[in-house]
C-alpha cells in the first residue's frame, strides 16, 4: 500500500457525518461531495493519507472549490484547551460520606462527551442537568439561506446557530460541547483521505453496502482465516524457467506436445474457494505480497501503453514520416535514401521467397505466464469467477491481459470445480488447436494468426492450471462458501500436502458441527477397528479419494485437531466510572471459522516392538541395582 494518493487508485472519504464514500481518482477531473461542493483531483494527488482538508469558499471566477489541510492544532484545540485546565463547579455535590469509612476528600462525579468516530474527549464537566428549555431562534428557511451562502467552510454557520440559541447561557460545558459537536458533524465542509485497503473495504462494504455480498464476514473473521491458515508469503519461484509448449518438426508435420509440468513441492500454494466477492482473495493476496503493483510496473504500462497508442495512429501527418504496419500489426518508418527518396519495400513474390523462419519473428514456443511459489489457486462454481473486489486493486479478473504488470496477473489461478473433477467435459481443456506448420501459420493473415496464437496460449494456460491443481500438493485450504463443507472437503483435503492448516468460515454453526463431527475421535476409532467393506485392500491414494457413505461421510484419518471456534470484537466506552461495551450494534449473523490439518496416514498396521517387562520384575531390578 502506498503511502500517498496515487493517480487511478481507489480512496476512501470520510465525510463529516462519519460516513464513507470509495471512489477513485482519476486524473484531471472532478470530485463532487454534494451539498458540501466540489474540488479537482489534482489537489489531493500524491499527498499523504489519513489528512484532513477543508473545503474553501468558490473564487468568483472558478466553479469548484480549492482545498486547506486542516492542521492537527486546529482539529485539536478544543481538547487540548480542555486538557490544560478542567473546570470545577462550585455547586457540585459532594459523595456522600460512607460511617466508618476512610472518605478522604470529596471528588465530584465527571462527566465526559466522546467523538464516537475518533474516540476523543471533546469535553468533561461534573454537571448532569441539560436545560430542557433551549431552543433555536433560526428559522429553517435562514439556515437554508445561511448554508447556500457557503462561508468560512461552514464555521460562520456554526458560530451563528451558537450565538442565535436563547439559552446557550444556561447550557452546562457538557451540553455546549455536544450541541457544538452535532453541529459541527451537520455543516462543516471537511472530509479526510483513507486507503481503501481490505480492512477498510471490509467496513465499507458491511456497514454502507451489501452485507450479504460478503456474508457478514468482520474484519476479525478474515484476520483469524488467515492466521489459521497460514497465509503469508511464501518466497520466490525456484523455477529459473518456466514450462513451455515447444513443438517438433519432423519434416513438415508438427507435432504438438502438452505442457512440461515442474516436478517440485513448491512452497507457498494456496487452495481458496471464495464467494465474497474476491474479499477473502484479496486479504490473502495482501499477506502475501501480491495484492499491490509497485511503481516500476505501473511505469512500464504507461510506457507499452503509450506505444500502443502511438502504433494505433496511421497514416502522414505534417512534420512526421508516413508510416507503414506490417503483417504483425507493428509500425514501421520507412528507410529513406541519402537522396531523400524512400526506400521501396520487396515486391510480394520477393516476400513469399523469404524464409519463414527469417520473416516470421513470433517465438516458436509458448511460455506459460505463471509463478509456481506464492500462488492463489480459486476454484468457482460458475462459468466465470466471481472476484469483483480486485478491482478497487487495479485488477480486472475478467480481462488479465489488461493488467499484465498486476502481480496477482501471475500469482492467481481459477479453476470450475467442473475442470477440477471431470476436465474431460471441458471444452478448452480437451479441444487442443489443429496443428499446422510454420509455413501454413505465415501463409495466414494476420488476423487468423492472431486467433490461432491467443487459442493456443488459452490452452496452454487452461492445461497448466488444471494439471497443476489435480496434482495436488497445496500449503493451505480457505474457504468462505455457501456450499456444503463436507463436499468441499471430499473434494479439496487430498489436494493438500501432509500438515497443511485448513481455515473454513461460516454464517451459522451447523454446518460446521455436521463437518466437525465426520473428524471426532469416535469417527476416527470406529474407523481404525471397523474400516468399511472393500476399502482395506485399496491403497493410501484411493482411500483418499474415497466419496464416503452414511456411515463415514469422509475419510476421519486424514484430518486431526478439528475444532470450531468465533471471535467478535465489541466497541466499550472507557469513561470514569461507566466503563461497559455498547449496547448498541450493528446485528447480523455472528459467524465461525472451523480449523483442522492435512495428515498422511502411515501405510500399514502401526505396531509396538520391544521386549514387554512386567512391573514386578522392573521393581526386583531397580532393587537389585541399588
Amino acid at each position: 500500500m502506498h503511502s500517498l494518493v496515487q493517480p487511478n487508485s481507489w480512496v476512501a472519504l470520510r465525510l463529516p457525518s462519519g460516513n464513507l464514500r470509495v471512489l477513485q481518482v482519476a486524473p484531471n477531473t472532478t470530485i463532487s461531495l454534494g451539498k458540501y461542493g466540489s474540488f479537482p483531483t489534482n489537489l489531493i494527488i500524491q499527498r499523504p493519507y489519513h489528512l484532513t482538508y477543508e473545503l474553501q469558499d468558490r473564487q468568483p471566477n472558478e466553479n469548484f472549490n480549492r482545498l486547506r489541510i486542516v492542521p492537527a492544532a486546529e482539529l485539536y484545540a478544543d481538547i487540548l484547551a480542555e486538557g490544560e485546565k478542567t473546570p470545577v463547579s462550585e455547586d457540585a455535590t459532594p459523595a456522600p460520606d460512607v460511617e466508618g469509612a476512610d472518605n478522604g476528600p470529596s471528588e465530584a462525579v465527571e462527566y465526559s462527551l466522546v467523538d464516537p468516530d475518533s474516540g476523543a474527549v471533546v469535553a468533561t464537566t461534573d454537571r448532569a442537568e441539560i436545560d430542557a428549555s433551549a431552543r433555536q431562534t433560526l428559522t429553517l428557511d435562514e439556515i437554508e439561506a445561511l448554508k447556500k451562502d457557503g462561508t468560512d467552510a461552514g464555521r460562520a454557520l456554526i458560530a451563528k446557530l451558537m450565538l442565535s440559541h436563547t439559552a446557550i447561557d444556561q447550557k452546562t460545558e457538557y451540553s455546549l460541547a455536544k450541541y457544538k459537536l452535532l453541529k459541527t458533524r451537520k455543516y462543516i465542509r471537511r472530509f479526510s483521505i483513507l486507503p481503501l485497503d481490505v480492512p477498510m473495504l471490509d467496513y465499507w462494504t458491511l456497514e454502507d453496502k451489501d452485507a450479504s455480498r460478503i456474508m457478514e464476514m468482520r474484519e476479525e473473521m478474515i484476520g483469524l482465516l488467515g492466521c489459521w491458515a497460514n497465509v503469508h508469503f511464501g518466497g520466490t519461484d525456484p523455477c529459473e524457467a518456466p514450462p513451455t509448449l515447444k513443438t517438433e518438426q519432423e519434416g513438415e508435420d508438427t507435432k504438438m506436445e502438452e505442457p512440461e509440468l515442474v516436478q517440485t513441492s513448491a512452497p507457498g500454494r494456496w487452495l481458496v474457494v471464495d464467494d465474497t466477492g474476491g474479499l477473502l482473495v484479496a486479504a490473502m493476496a495482501e499477506r502475501m505480497g501480491i495484492l499491490y503493483a509497485s511503481e516500476e510496473d505501473k511505469l512500464n504500462r504507461e510506457q507499452r501503453g503509450a506505444k500502443h497508442s502511438n502504433s494505433r495512429q496511421g497514416g502522414s501527418t505534417a512534420g512526421q514520416q508516413p508510416q507503414i504496419k506490417d503483417e504483425e500489426g507493428s509500425t514501421q518508418v520507412p528507410a529513406r535514401q541519402e537522396d531523400g527518396s524512400e526506400v521501396k519495400p520487396e515486391s510480394e513474390g520477393a516476400t513469399q521467397s523469404k524464409s519463414p523462419q527469417t520473416s516470421h519473428k513470433r517465438p516458436a514456443e509458448h511460455v506459460v505466464p505463471y509463478a509456481h511459489a506464492n500462488t492463489i489457486t480459486h476454484i468457482h462454481p460458475n462459468a466465470q469467477p466471481n472476484l469483483s473486489f480486485l478491482r478497487y486493486y487495479d485488477f480486472d479478473i475478467t480481462n488479465p491481459t489488461h493488467t499484465p504488470y498486476h502481480p496477482l496477473a501471475k500469482h492467481l489461478m481459477t479453476l470450475s470445480w467442473l475442470q477440477l473433477l471431470e476436465p474431460e467435459l471441458d471444452s478448452t481443456y480437451n479441444s487442443p488447436p489443429p496443428r499446422a506448420t510454420p509455413e501454413e501459420i505465415y501463409s495466414w493473415k494476420t488476423n487468423r494468426r492472431s486467433t490461432y496464437h491467443r487459442k493456443r496460449k488459452r490452452w496452454v494456460k487452461t492445461r497448466h492450471i488444471i494439471d497443476t491443481t489435480r496434482k495436488g500438493e497445496f500449503s493451505g485450504l480457505v474457504v468462505a462458501s455457501s456450499m456444503d463443507p463436507i463436499s468441499i472437503m471430499r473434494h479439496a483435503v487430498p489436494l493438500l500436502a501432509g500438515g497443511a492448516p485448513i481455515a473454513i468460515y461460516s454464517q451459522s454453526i451447523e454446518a460446521l458441527t455436521e463437518l466437525a463431527d465426520c473428524y471426532s475421535l469416535g469417527r476416527r476409532a470406529a474407523w481404525a477397528t471397523n474400516m468399511p467393506e472393500g476399502l482395506a485392500d485399496k491403497t493410501l491414494e484411493e482411500q483418499e479419494k474415497w466419496t464416503g457413505n452414511d456411515d463415514f461421510p469422509l475419510n476421519p484419518s486424514l484430518v486431526l485437531g478439528a475444532s470450531i471456534q468465533t471471535s467478535r470484537v465489541r466497541k466499550w466506552q472507557v469513561l470514569p466510572g461507566r466503563t461497559h461495551p455498547l449496547m448498541s450494534g450493528k446485528g447480523g449473523s455472528e459467524g465461525y471459522i472451523f480449523t483442522a490439518w492435512r495428515v498422511k496416514p502411515a501405510e500399514g498396521k502401526v505396531e509396538a516392538r520391544g521386549k514387554l517387562r512386567s512391573r514386578k520384575r522392573k521393581v526386583d531390578d531397580q532393587n537389585a541395582a541399588s
